[in-house]
C-alpha cells in the first residue's frame, strides 16, 4: 500500500510539473541500487531447491491423475479419489512453500515461469485397483523424500567454490529437515498403513474390501 501511494505521489508531481511548465516534460526516477551482501545461497543449493519445486509439482500432477482415475463413473471410489486430490493439493502446496522460501532468500528474482513451465508427463493413467494405486503413491513418496535428503546432503557441504571456501547452509537444512521431512515421513507411514489395512481387509472379505476401505476412507475413518 506505501509503495502504491508513493506511485501515485510522484506521478501527480510529475503531471503538476508538466501543467505548470506547458512544455513536455519528461519524469524520470534514479534506479534504486540494491544491495546483494545478504544474498548467501550457493549454486549449488539454489539449483537443488528449483528442481526440488518440479519435484513437488510433478508428485502433484500424478496425483491428480489417480484422483481422476477413482473418480470416473467406470471405477467408482470416491473415497480414493478425495484421498488423491487431498494428496496432490499437499504437493502443490510444497511447491509453493519451496518457492516462497527461495523467495525470502533473494533467489528467486527472475525467470520464475522456468519452474513451472515444463510439460509434465503422467506415465501412468489407470490403476489395476486402489492397493496398486496406494503402492504406486508409497514410492512416489519415498522418491521426493529422496530427493529432500539430496538436497540436505549438498547444502550442508556443497563443493567448494572458486576460493576453495565450501559453505554450509544451516537455516535451509534445518528448515527441511525439520519442515518437510517430518511432513514426509509421517506421510509415508500413513499411506503404509493403508496398504496394510487394505491387504487385511481383502483376505478377509474378497472383492467386497475395496468398496467397504473406499467409505472408510471417503469418511477419514482409514489410518
Amino acid at each position: 500500500m506505501r509503495i502504491l501511494y508513493f506511485v501515485l505521489l510522484v506521478s501527480t508531481w510529475c503531471a503538476v510539473a508538466f501543467a505548470a511548465d506547458g512544455k513536455r516534460a519528461k519524469c524520470s526516477l534514479t534506479p534504486p541500487v540494491f544491495t546483494t551482501a545478504w544474498l548467501d545461497m550457493v549454486d549449488p543449493c539454489i539449483k537443488a531447491m528449483r528442481n526440488q519445486v518440479r519435484e513437488e509439482l510433478k508428485a502433484a500432477i500424478t496425483y491428480m491423475a489417480m484422483a481422476a482415475h477413482f473418480a470416473k463413473d467406470t471405477v467408482n471410489r470416491p473415497g480414493f479419489s478425495k484421498f488423491f486430490f487431498d494428496a496432490a493439493t499437499e504437493e502443490r502446496e510444497h511447491a509453493i512453500a519451496i518457492i516462497n522460501y527461495l523467495l525470502m532468500r533473494g533467489e528467486l528474482t527472475t525467470n520464475i515461469h522456468k519452474l513451472i513451465n515444463n510439460s509434465f508427463v503422467v506415465q501412468q493413467n489407470d490403476w489395476k485397483d486402489g492397493e496398486t494405486a496406494l503402492r504406486a503413491a508409497l514410492e512416489l513418496e519415498i522418491h521426493v523424500t529422496r530427493k529432500i535428503r539430496n538436497i540436505i546432503e549438498v547444502c550442508e557441504q556443497p563443493p567448494p567454490n572458486a576460493k576453495g571456501d565450501s559453505y554450509n547452509d544451516y537455516h535451509l537444512v534445518d528448515y527441511l529437515t525439520g519442515e518437510f521431512l517430518d511432513e514426509q515421513l509421517k506421510g509415508q507411514r500413513e499411506i503404509a498403513g493403508k496398504i496394510s489395512t487394505l491387504g487385511k481387509m481383502v483376505g478377509k472379505h474378497g472383492d467386497l474390501a475395496e468398496f467397504l476401505f473406499d467409505k472408510k476412507l471417503l469418511k477419514g475413518e482409514v489410518l
